[in-house]
């Protein structure tokens, strides 16, 4: 399952090619659109249609067959289509391909220029939407580093127990461990065991939970993300008694992390955390509506562009699903603007967005309502 990371991301931003041929397509997870090869079907047709294109710019058919080996290939995979999200980027040249299973519920598009079409991946490297999600079961214990966009296994296998056995003995399972709900209507949960054991369970699972708490801390510490929890909701209450770490999210994922797969846990975690993903996206926002009567904000596309080749941008804000087309030169440092996308002409929000991220900003992809200044497809926020 290949995801998005900056690495992979700064290759897209400074890949250059006579003919780079950007795929964006939603995808199922699973259900009767996979059933039915929805997803397969959906790159075919955009595929056909790219064809199309690069044979009326006169793109030489040895230059169009390797880009599209690799493409039909994926086509005819199907195991690959088994294994979705919600979104398939594809990039591809002569000598280059590359492909990304992402959460994201793309619109089918597809761009044809000397570049690779990256902004819709650009929300994944604003680093203050990364999460960690710890999946922890008895038996079981993960840690995840995510974004809206990604997610990725951290290795902690030196740092904590793996099991509750480690921790308060192997003879764990000879005292049966239970739980059992009060009576139809009760929301508590009683811990018992058999065998009359004087130890007490939930002591035993804070102390697993406390061992686990204690081994991670340092780690998450270096960046201080919120950690969120996936387990069964019954834990949960035990794992924030035994918890120190200061940026423990207060809503648990509730189940069982071992019963879905990693864009499972993707997902469930996204559901319950998502709301707040865009409190710093927002605070920015706000923080533009009061300066937008200083010269510490700019809605012209003009000056946003040479603005940002001199890293003066702080915060960009970029129209979801808009365009502006035109040329950039950057030795007179003039924007021309154009109403297609023809004749060598680029998308200006594309170059704009991952030349923001390269100069060390930030980029947030809005909705029309929510753009601070909504004449233009572009704002940004500038550094003082």
């Amino acid at each position: 399952m290949s995801m998005i990371n900056e690495k992979d991301f700064k290759q897209l931003a400074n890949y250059k090619n006579e003919t780079c041929v950007s795929i964006f397509i939603p995808t199922q997870r699973a259900g009767k659109e996979v059933l039915e090869e929805k997803n397969k079907k959906h790159l075919h047709s955009e595929w056909t249609q790219i064809k199309k294109k690069l044979k009326e710019d006169k793109v030489a058919e040895e230059v169009i067959d390797k880009i599209g080996k690799p493409i039909q290939s994926l086509i005819e995979d199907r195991d690959f289509w088994r294994h979705q999200s919600d979104g398939l980027a594809i990039f591809a040249s002569a000598d280059f391909f590359e492909k990304y299973t992402l959460p994201v519920n793309f619109e089918a598009y597809h761009y044809i220029s000397k570049e690779f079409y990256v902004k819709p991946l650009v929300p994944a490297m604003t680093g203050d939407a990364r999460f960690n999600i710890l999946a922890i079961q008895l038996e079981d214990v993960k840690l995840y580093e995510a974004s809206r966009y990604s997610i990725a296994q951290l290795d902690i296998e030196d740092l904590t127990p793996t099991r509750l056995e480690e921790r308060v003995g192997y003879d764990y399972r000879e005292r049966v461990l239970q739980f059992r709900t009060q009576a139809e209507g009760g929301d508590k949960t009683q811990f018992h065991g058999h065998g009359g054991s004087e130890r007490d369970e939930k002591t035993e699972i804070k102390q697993f939970f406390r061992a686990v708490d204690q081994g991670i801390k340092d780690y998450l510490q270096k960046e201080n993300l919120p950690l969120v929890v996936f387990c069964q909701d019954y834990f949960f209450p035990i794992y924030q008694e035994a918890n120190t770490y200061n940026h423990l999210f207060d809503k648990v994922v509730p189940g069982n992390p071992n019963d879905t797969d990693l864009m499972g846990i993707h997902g469930r975690a996204l559901e319950v955390f998502e709301p707040y993903l865009n409190e710093n996206r927002d605070k920015k926002i706000e923080k533009y509506k009061e300066l937008s009567s200083t010269e510490n904000t700019t809605s012209a596309v003009s000056d946003i562009i040479p603005a940002v080749y001199q890293g003066k941008v702080d915060t960009l804000f970029i129209e979801n699903r808009a365009e502006v087309w035109g040329k950039y030169n950057e030795d007179n440092m003039k924007v021309e603007f154009s109403e297609d996308h023809q004749d060598g002409n680029i998308s200006l929000l594309n170059l704009a967005a991952r030349k923001t991220i390269e100069m060390g900003g930030k980029v947030y992809l809005v909705e029309h309502e929510f753009m601070p200044q909504k004449k233009s497809k572009m704002n940004a926020l500038l550094r003082f």
